[in-house]
């Protein structure tokens, strides 16, 4: 592992930024990031960056066979829940035809293809859920992931799946997740409304990537549940945040997700249950408080929060519905 080729896909998202940084900073391994940008957000010295199309076959067997990478790491997705409903052609496109491509590209030289997925291959009503647990998805999001789980299954090439969820964290040049949506909406005096009746394990990015890291060192193959320590509600969840940031938790307004009228099902009484990462990875999972902590120290050693807090007009509103 020391001098492998690593191809990180779908590297200019929060993911695959942290996948990045922590094999550069972990291992002498060579990475090469990629993403469909033109340009890396967060270019590195010592990491080479190449564009992209998951959706293009011929894009990534080119890619693939010109880098001969030792190990794919897929972190390229189409996350938005309430887009992958409305915009289904282009959700199966990005989630399970990309999939399709990396796998045949790397199947002939048997590299192990590392793929993301979510809780959302569960119907949430039985929670929280192991590996073995049957996958019932409600939503077109959740049907793509588990249909890129079975293109793994089906492809003949070495995997590792890891399902994670409610993941958080701070890079450059990353859309809003929950956490940076509660922070940025509170930082502004903003009154919004977030949900108490769905449940989960939140999960710091910086942990699932470690333990990516640790599932290729150790050659591991299968489904691996990797996930918070903490299973709690996303209004919970709002609330400590606003805690540890010093922010006014008086400002959340706890409703019932049906009143939302999303446009996606959501699994309602989920978390994953990730015994088996720390038992075969030395998997730690961050709890919130651990998680919100560490996230604080990278906003503020960015300056993102301190600048945005200077120029917040401090103004109250109904905050965004679809949270």
């Amino acid at each position: 592992m020391s001098d492998a080729r690593i191809l990180v896909v779908g590297s200019n998202g929060l993911l695959g930024q942290k996948v990045v940084e922590v094999f550069v900073r972990g291992t002498a391994a060579t990475v090469t990031a990629a993403s469909v940008e033109p340009a890396s957000v967060r270019p590195l010295q010592s990491v080479a960056y190449r564009q992209v199309d998951i959706t293009s076959r011929q894009e990534v067997r080119a890619l693939v066979g010109e880098l001969e990478p030792e190990v794919v790491i897929n972190c390229a997705a189409l996350t938005n829940v309430d887009a992958c409903e409305k915009e289904r052609d282009l959700a199966w496109r990005i989630n399970v035809t990309g999939v399709e491509h990396l796998a045949e590209a790397v199947k002939k030289s048997g590299a192990p293809l590392v793929h993301i997925s979510s809780d959302y291959v569960f119907d949430g009503r039985r929670g929280p859920y192991a590996e073995g647990d049957r996958p019932e998805p409600l939503s077109y999001y959740g049907k793509t992931k588990l249909a890129s789980e079975n293109v793994l299954r089906a492809s003949g090439v070495p995997y590792l799946i890891a399902r994670t969820m409610v993941l958080f964290g701070y890079a450059e040049g990353v859309k809003q997740n929950f956490a940076l949506w509660l922070i940025d909406s509170l930082s502004a005096g903003t009154a919004i409304r977030v949900v108490d009746d769905q449940l989960g394990n939140p999960t710091l990015a910086d942990d699932l990537a470690y333990a990516l890291l640790k599932g290729v060192e150790l050659k591991k193959r299968g489904v691996y549940h990797i996930a918070g320590r903490d299973i709690v509600s996303r209004y919970a969840f709002a609330v400590r945040l606003a805690e540890v940031f010093g922010l006014d938790p008086g400002l959340i307004q706890p409703i019932k997700t049906s009143q939302l009228e999303q446009p996606a099902p959501r699994p309602l009484n989920s978390g994953l249950i990730t015994l088996k990462a720390e038992t075969e990875l030395g998997y730690t999972p961050s709890g919130v408080d651990d998680g919100l902590t560490v996230l604080k120290s990278q906003i503020l050693r960015a300056g993102r929060w301190a600048a945005d807090r200077e120029a917040a007009p401090g103004r109250r509103g109904t905050g965004s519905p679809t949270r």
